[in-house]
């Protein structure tokens, strides 16, 4: 499953963009170890867009709940952005969309991380 999600650096903060169309068990926990991998090496900054995704579990939900939980401890900025419809309101129905920080577009997401690094 080395080709579910492709991760691209930028100068200050790594864009995850899911290829899958789901964000399951079969790709959460490597997904999750990935995470903690690009915090260890000091990004504090994720974006994560779903556009692809249209189906995620409850693994799916608690590896983005683990790099919200990662940039909140490195004092950064964690960005949800491109949710599809099922994914939206699985979200909502786990009260998640209080806690996370959510866009329509990467283009938005990217500006919540420069207003965040500004403050």
């Amino acid at each position: 499953m080395d080709n579910a999600y492709e991760i691209i650096k930028n100068n200050n903060h790594t864009l995850i963009k899911m290829i899958s169309g789901k964000l399951d068990t079969t790709i959460a926990p490597s997904f999750k170890s990935e995470l903690v991998m690009l915090a260890g090496n000091g990004e504090k900054n994720m974006i994560i867009d779903l556009s692809n995704t249209l189906y995620c579990d409850s693994s799916g939900l608690s590896s983005i709940l683990v790099a919200n939980r990662l940039c909140r401890n490195a004092k950064g900025t964690f960005v949800l952005t491109g949710l599809q419809s099922a994914v939206e309101r699985l979200i909502s129905i786990s009260q998640l969309d209080s806690v996370l920080t959510i866009t329509q577009t990467v283009d938005q997401a990217v500006k919540e991380i420069n207003k965040e690094s500004e403050e």
